[in-house]
């Protein structure tokens, strides 16, 4: 039980202060890792239960920060997209949609990163918000990857580093709860959820706070650039998982 907690400890902190520093990517780290100890019908209600801490803190915490307007419609697009990824999901080849989707974030981030894009919004575009709220619904219903939709909007309206932060928490927010209450009615907050959950505080919290204070230190030039390099693994990640899926 002491490794077990040991454990717990150290990828909650780990997960938490990317998810506290960036926005986002907390899952990616917190689900693969996490199952090796703990089933995975645990670790993942344990990792939303995490991300809703998180998002509750840090929308509390810089509340001013937050651009409500575009995350007010960017939950209001992703919602009719969460459906058709729960049917990609349930119905679509999981090999090839995650090799391409994986293809596609590497691909798009490369191009961010050394491509010459110059394109950028100077006020909340419905278009833009429809089609990155669609899609960050889509890929978040079939595998939990809203992120890099997301990124693409705050790159093309410019925020700040703060901003980012902030207004994706005020997106994950309502989002994240929505999922926990979807597990209460499946009978997935088991009080074994509950236990590790309580285990994890005490990397949470200290975490969320250095996540602050490095966000905070960034800025946007330097933000972004990690946060597509975060991308990039993202989407090796996906392909590397889907892989050896494919060989278990």
């Amino acid at each position: 039980m002491y490794t077990v907690f040991l454990y717990i400890f150290i990828i909650s902190f780990i997960a938490t202060l990317v998810r506290s520093t960036f926005g986002f990517g907390e899952s990616l780290v917190a689900v693969p890792l996490l199952s090796i100890f703990i089933p995975l019908g645990v670790a993942v209600p344990l990792s939303v239960l995490i991300s809703v801490l998180i998002a509750l803190v840090v929308v509390i915490q810089d509340h001013s920060s937050i651009q409500f307007n575009s995350a007010k419609w960017l939950i209001i697009f992703a919602i009719p997209g969460i459906p058709i990824g729960l049917l990609i999901l349930i119905y679509g080849n999981e090999f090839w949609v995650k090799t391409g989707l994986g293809a596609l974030i590497i691909l798009y981030s490369l191009y961010a990163m050394f491509g010459k894009n110059s394109f950028k919004l100077n006020h909340d575009s419905k278009l833009w918000l429809f089609i990155c709220g669609f899609l960050s619904g889509v890929l978040g219903g079939a595998y939990g990857v809203n992120g890099p939709p997301l990124v693409v909007y705050g790159n093309m309206r410019k925020w700040s580093a703060q901003n980012f932060r902030a207004t994706l928490q005020g997106y994950f927010l309502p989002v994240s709860l929505i999922g926990v209450a979807g597990y209460i009615f499946k009978g997935l907050i088991t009080g074994e959820v509950l236990k590790y959950f309580i285990m994890s505080l005490p990397a949470v919290f200290p975490a969320i706070f250095l996540g602050r204070y490095l966000n905070h230190k960034l800025n946007s030039a330097s933000f972004f650039r990690y946060v597509y390099w975060g991308l990039l693994l993202i989407g090796l990640f996906l392909i590397v998982f889907c892989l050896f899926n494919i060989k278990t």
